[in-house]
């Protein structure tokens, strides 16, 4: 844990020459000034971490982790945990529109199953992991990053992740259970009262983790929310832009902004899920969605189709003629 919170002490931060050099470069395209919106400010982010003020996406990585939540025993899901395995297999074979998408976007795809035939602790009883097995998996996601890699996006399989997703943004940002919890796979109106409840149970059985991200994550999270929370820290120390995608993915990074403000610095927003409470918990982070088309289906899938357009911003900045090089009159 020490050697954790070195990691998030230490991370760098932007380059700043780079970033002003892109912005130079914008003012000199052949367009007028704001005119492509927020496309602009995604290529100035992008390039401030890269390093190079006309840079382009060339190498992008999706990552699906996996893990089993031993909460589910609450009744929390409709689904049952062979769930998790089969979508593995299902990964694993191409068959999942997180395979259509990456290859639409020219993205590799790898895929992490952590343990699933032992759940983590139902966290109404216990620590959802006891802090070798939190390290562990936060090695799993550090090491699941590829170092050449130049955009990095994740995402997550996990019957009962929605409720341990809300559990973790309740003790992080306080509130009631009912403002985090949603309906995950499509529980009933019962089933969200009772998936509100373990939420309101699991959180008020841990009252020392309240505004702790690394606790927080550790005793109320999943291994694949520990694994997305190592390898987002990993992108950061190698200056790999990274785009979040849905409620589970926001409720791990957002463990790592409370342990450690600014450290989800190198990271944008995909979209904005259908998932009740992922647009306030984006707030909480400053973080707007790059786009809104109420997917609610995890795995990382508004993420990397959130490629595509950070793809367009990188285009439209480094490939555009300046006014020099069109020959058209800048005045």
């Amino acid at each position: 844990m020490t050697e954790l919170a070195a990691l998030l002490a230490e991370r760098p931060g932007p380059d700043r020459a780079a970033e002003e050099a892109a912005r130079a470069r914008d003012g000199v395209l052949t367009k007028p000034p704001g005119a492509l919106g927020r496309l602009e400010e995604l290529a100035f982010w992008y390039a401030s971490w890269r390093g190079e003020d006309q840079p382009m996406v060339r190498s992008p990585q999706a990552i699906v982790f996996a893990g089993n939540h031993g909460v589910v025993a609450q009744g929390v899901s409709p689904f049952p945990q062979d769930v998790t395995a089969q979508m593995v297999a299902n990964f694993e074979a191409g068959g999942a529109a997180v395979n259509q998408l990456s290859a639409a976007v020219g993205a590799k795809m790898d895929v992490h199953a952590l343990r699933l035939e032992t759940p983590t602790e139902d966290f109404t009883q216990a620590p959802a992991m006891d802090e070798e097995s939190f390290l562990d998996h936060m090695r799993s996601g550090w090491q699941a990053v590829d170092p050449k890699s130049d955009l990095l996006v994740f995402g997550e399989m996990g019957i009962g992740n929605t409720t341990a997703g809300a559990a973790v943004a309740l003790a992080l940002f306080g509130g009631v259970a009912e403002d985090w919890t949603g309906r995950g796979t499509g529980v009933d109106d019962a089933g969200l009262r009772r998936k509100a409840e373990v939420v309101a149970r699991g959180v008020a059985a841990h009252p020392a983790v309240k505004r702790d991200g690394m606790a927080a994550l550790r005793h109320l999270g999943g291994r694949e929310m520990v694994a997305m929370a190592g390898a987002i820290l990993r992108a950061r120390h190698l200056r790999i832009p990274v785009i979040l995608d849905g409620f589970i993915c926001t409720s791990s990074a957002a463990c790592l902004e409370v342990a450690a403000p600014g450290a989800l610095d190198h990271c944008v927003a995909g979209h904005l899920s259908a998932e009740g409470a992922h647009g306030a918990l984006l707030e909480r982070l400053g973080k707007a969605p790059i786009l809104s088309l109420g997917m609610r289906l995890g795995e990382a899938s508004g993420a990397v189709l959130a490629i595509s357009i950070l793809k367009g911003a990188l285009a439209c900045h480094s490939g555009m003629a300046t006014f020099d090089e069109a020959g058209v009159s800048n005045s």
